[in-house]
């Protein structure tokens, strides 16, 4: 099987999960790493064993070495970003958020579809084997009808008013950063929202620190989500059907156990061998498409993608929070 050649922009925390990632699958090299500066660039080379350093991201993108990219810069530069790429040839990898806000959502998925490139969000988690083995048990009714789901994903940071996490031009804040999660969870739980109701706390630099959101959809069912930077909340998700309920084991987002309560029956728990860090799977799936000849993939569709980054806007618009440039 054929290697594809992975190059990574960015060199910062999530870079190097995902170069960890990578070393864990045999058909995956990572040749190439694009940086802001040399030094950087070449911290990241040594660490990872990457032959290619570069010191910018347009010297990444126009390497004739590599096939995909994966972009791991901060919220508000995926789209500037996912953009070189794309408009030199390159399939990309996107980390989550897809970009701070719909149109620049639809502006990256116009560019891909037109030049025929593969293009997916990073959503990470939807790969992993707890979350595949959650739609098979969904396709199969096991829990019946689905009828409401609570996920939560909070945690307390110090606070730094110039930390990406505080920071409004960065795209700081609960929603874009972790709460994704549990609004990607609902998506692929329960599809696209009829109507939104959210509360946020909005701190003194403006980001929301914490955050809840009901979602309800045309059949009345009900997501119940909450994320926060300033609170730690218990890492649950809980899915309830008319016959039972699967409860995905703290922290839900990450490599995982299952409880499967269906009622009348005694509860079974499902655990998982794990791969690698978690990153791997979402590579895998990449590599996948890649070669079949795929533009994206149908677990994570990038129509799907932009309804989430519609979703996103529309809740942060009840709270009127804008992100400087918007």
């Amino acid at each position: 099987m054929q290697n594809i050649r992975w190059g990574i922009l960015s060199t910062g925390n999530i870079a190097e999960q995902f170069a960890k990632g990578l070393a864990a699958l045999d058909d995956a090299t990572l040749v190439a790493v694009g940086s802001r500066s040399q030094t950087s660039a070449d911290r990241f080379g040594d660490a990872y064993n990457v032959p290619h350093r570069h010191a910018s991201y347009e010297a990444l993108a126009a390497d004739p070495e590599v096939d995909v990219i994966y972009v791991a810069t901060p919220h508000p530069f995926h789209a500037e970003n996912t953009l070189l790429c794309l408009r030199a040839g390159k399939h990309v990898l996107c980390e989550k958020p897809f970009a701070i806000n719909a149109a620049q959502a639809e502006t990256m998925v116009a560019e891909a579809r037109t030049r025929g490139l593969f293009l997916m969000d990073a959503m990470w988690t939807r790969f992993l084997p707890h979350m595949v083995r959650i739609r098979e048990l969904l396709d199969a009714r096991v829990i019946g009808e689905v009828r409401m789901l609570t996920a939560n994903f909070g945690f307390r940071a110090d606070f730094d008013p110039q930390s990406r996490l505080f920071n409004l031009e960065l795209g700081g804040g609960g929603l874009l950063d972790v709460g994704i999660y549990p609004v990607a969870l609902a998506s692929v739980v329960l599809g696209s929202p009829q109507s939104i109701a959210s509360q946020a706390t909005l701190g003194e630099t403006g980001v929301d620190e914490q955050t809840a959101i009901t979602f309800r959809y045309p059949n009345g069912q009900l997501a119940l989500l909450s994320c926060a930077i300033r609170t730690t909340t218990l890492h649950d998700a809980v899915i309830y059907g008319t016959h039972g309920h699967i409860r995905i084991n703290p922290p839900w987002w990450s490599p995982s156990s299952l409880t499967l309560a269906v009622d009348g029956q005694a509860e079974q728990q499902f655990s998982f061998e794990q791969i690698g860090n978690g990153y791997n799977y979402e590579a895998a799936e990449v590599m996948r498409c890649i070669r079949a000849g795929e533009t994206e993939s149908l677990i994570m569709p990038l129509d799907e993608t932009l309804q989430l980054m519609r979703t996103l806007d529309a809740t942060r618009a009840q709270w009127g929070l804008v992100y400087p440039g918007e």
